[in-house]
């Protein structure tokens, strides 16, 4: 990643370009570029063989003004420090943009999962429960699923956190399995939001999405279930790709079967008669929805140029750089920012929350009806905030409403010494 952009300068560039139509505090702004607090831990657990090994694990707590410090904990080898502050930071203004009452947080350790067996994973992942018990918590930062984690690590993270303060607070963190305590629709929720921002954006395009051709870079949870609902909504799947490679056939494929093919081979390469093409060759492929749903940095400047959808969906965190974002600007490329797009995965958590401090259960209708109003709610709020103030693009858009949500919030706090 030496040679990428580095993320967090990336968040620090979307906020100046939305703060510059902004009538704010010069140290406001400068205070919301900055995560409030960031733990860099070394965690060291016993292997299988009975040795020990050391890795680095991190949490940054970007802003708390709008509530509790809420994000995912991901298990990849590239996890860093500045990575982990840009995703908190990104966290932040998801949840102001869909008005969902909490702060920005994320965690990350940096491993490949795939090298440890799943015990040694249990002890790595409860000894980083361990270090984290003194800033979790229902009121204070409540952690979520993310790259390679899911409801096995988050039920791992709860039972450590519930037996050390010997309590019972579900709450403390979501994604969980429902018998742990989490929500219907959990797992669905960010492919959900991404197809939902789709329609949405071709209703306000006046453009039929039924017919429309799909591509999908990321073929894991949301990249998915994004596909899946969408060839529902009468778009055409016609590629998909993973780690490894990707398909394509113009004349589409089941994207649910293409599914089922990863889950027993490890790859869609090689799904029935599809072509075989690599994830650049994806991203460039002239269809009329792309979706990123992998890691950041997909799309830098130069591939934009190449880039030949007409409307980019960010199901991934950060997978436009700003130059890309310049580029496809300039072609008129109408980009469904990451903050939004991908808000389902946090509005569900929220719902999850308020589940287990009520302890009272949604049925997963009343989930997916509730995330809809949500979403579509947050999309005219962008709307208008891209019309009324003529900014270049939906993503200077989206951050006007949340950073001016979360000003709000600070403003209306006050200030004491």
């Amino acid at each position: 990643m030496a040679d990428q952009p580095n993320p967090f300068e990336s968040l620090r560039e979307q906020v100046d370009d939305a703060a510059a139509h902004l009538d704010a505090d010069e140290g406001v702004l400068t205070r919301l570029k900055n995560p409030e607090r960031v733990l860099e831990t070394n965690l060291t657990f016993e292997l299988d063989d009975g040795t020990l090994e050391t890795v680095r694990a991190y949490r940054s707590q970007f802003n708390g003004d709008r509530g509790p410090y809420k994000g995912g904990i991901r298990y990849h080898p590239d996890v860093t420090r500045d990575e982990v502050k840009a995703l908190s930071g990104w966290m932040a203004y998801k949840c102001a943009v869909v008005d969902v009452p909490y702060g920005g947080g994320k965690g990350g350790i940096a491993i490949d999962p795939s090298d440890y067996s799943e015990s040694e994973l249990e002890r790595l992942t409860r000894a980083f429960a361990t270090e984290l018990r003194p800033l979790i918590g229902e009121d204070r930062d409540i952690p979520a699923p993310d790259v390679n984690t899911g409801q096995r690590e988050m039920n791992w993270i709860k039972d450590t956190y519930e037996t050390l303060e010997n309590t019972t607070a579900p709450g403390v963190i979501t994604g969980k399995a429902i018998d742990s305590g989490g929500s219907e629709g959990r797992v669905e929720a960010t492919g959900r939001s991404t197809a939902l921002a789709a329609r949405e954006t071709f209703d306000w395009l006046d453009r039929d999405l039924a017919g429309a051709t799909v591509a999908v870079q990321g073929y894991g949870n949301a990249g998915s279930i994004a596909a899946a609902l969408l060839d529902d909504l009468g778009a055409d799947v016609v590629a998909v790709s993973d780690s490894s490679g990707g398909i394509h056939d113009p004349d589409g494929f089941d994207p649910r079967a293409a599914k089922e093919y990863k889950s027993e081979t490890g790859a869609v390469d090689g799904y029935a008669d599809a072509a075989s093409i690599t994830n650049e060759e994806l991203l460039t492929l002239d269809v009329d929805v792309l979706v990123p749903a992998a890691l950041e940095n997909a799309i830098d400047g130069d591939l934009a140029a190449d880039v030949a959808a007409d409307v980019i969906v960010e199901a991934a965190n950060g997978p436009l750089t700003p130059d890309a974002d310049d580029v496809l600007a300039e072609r008129d490329v109408y980009v469904v920012p990451d903050i939004f797009a991908n808000a389902g995965g946090v509005t569900v958590s929220y719902f999850e929350w308020v589940q287990n401090r009520q302890r009272f259960s949604w049925t997963e209708s009343r989930v997916n009806e509730e995330l809809e109003r949500v979403i579509t709610e947050a999309f005219d709020g962008i709307i208008d905030a891209y019309e009324t103030h003529d900014v270049r693009n939906l993503r200077t858009a989206a951050y006007l409403v949340a950073i001016g949500r979360v000003v709000d919030a600070y403003d209306q706090a006050g200030s004491w010494p």
